[in-house]
């Protein structure tokens, strides 16, 4: 049998034809297309769980400022705040301190996993990390959820961008958002086309982000964006579990959101010339950094 899938509905076909959710027709995919054993493919699977965990524990018991300067010590912080101020609740308020986390350990040169990209590593292993906190699942569940966001990952990748030079930032974040929230909802028992609608959602929600790194570093706003693709993975894995599902199947979202993202100005794709990228307040501390950097090398 082919295992093959090049778009979302060809991937929804092989679940129904066999009654399978998205992980385990990625799994065949995978051992077909790869030569790969099942028991490779989840020690792959387990290795990148593991970078996961250690970009999230780094970050918030070893803060760290970051290369550029513009970050540093904010998952640490907020973990410290007093549980009667955490207003998202404890699996919200978990999630962004790992998306917080990662994105720190990203720019402070640690090892994460790019999920699918470094910009936008945050947003899954936060909710996934903060979704086996809080619930009672065992590590399969947890490896599944990883596979079906890889399943959504390369349809993204194939049939759009998830590339913040090409498409902006709901390339990046948005196809964070949207392979987190189609994991989700596999680890909760939903079917793939349940998966599928929480994508769509989550790719709607943030569609036409512009990419504007401050000094074209990926720190500022990108830190705090890959904790909104967490709360949206969230929020749209809830709605397609109610059957609170899309208007726009993912395939279309997919396509909507690439040609969105190449209709952006180049100033919005990632070449800090545009957006939080020409603040005053941002170009400021670019002025005063370069004069720094200027006075360092004459020493």
């Amino acid at each position: 049998m082919d295992w093959d899938f090049k778009n979302i509905e060809e991937l929804l076909k092989l679940c129904r034809e066999n009654d399978l959710p998205i992980s385990e027709v990625m799994i065949n995919r995978e051992m077909q297309l790869g030569g790969m054993r099942r028991d490779a493919i989840i020690d792959q699977i387990d290795t990148r769980l593991r970078v996961m965990n250690i970009a999230v524990d780094r970050a918030i018991s070893e803060p760290s400022k970051s290369m550029g300067g513009l970050i540093g010590g904010e998952a640490s912080k907020l973990s410290a705040l007093d549980e009667s101020k955490a207003v998202c609740g404890p699996i919200i308020h978990t999630a962004i301190i790992n998306a917080l986390a990662v994105a720190e350990t990203n720019a402070s040169m640690g090892v994460i996993v790019a999920a699918p990209t470094a910009g936008s590593a945050g947003v899954l292993p936060a909710v996934l990390m903060s979704f086996y906190e809080y619930h009672d699942i065992d590590m399969d569940v947890m490896r599944n959820g990883l596979i079906n966001a890889g399943a959504i990952g390369y349809i993204l990748t194939r049939n759009g961008s998830v590339a913040g030079a090409e498409a902006g930032c709901q390339a990046e974040v948005g196809s964070a958002s949207a392979m987190a929230a189609s994991a989700l909802v596999e680890m909760l028992g939903g079917t793939p086309e349940q998966c599928c609608d929480a994508a769509s959602i989550a790719l709607s929600n943030l569609l036409g982000l512009a990419c504007d790194p401050v000094r074209g570093l990926v720190e500022v706003p990108c830190q705090t964006r890959n904790t909104i693709g967490a709360v949206g993975a969230y929020t749209a894995a809830e709605l397609a579990l109610a059957n609170v599902g899309p208007h726009i199947p993912l395939d279309e979202m997919i396509q909507i959101t690439y040609d969105v993202g190449r209709a952006l100005p180049e100033s919005l794709r990632e070449t800090a010339k545009g957006g939080c990228a020409v603040a005053p307040s941002m170009c400021a501390s670019c002025s005063k950094e370069a004069a720094w950097q200027r006075a360092r090398s004459m020493m």
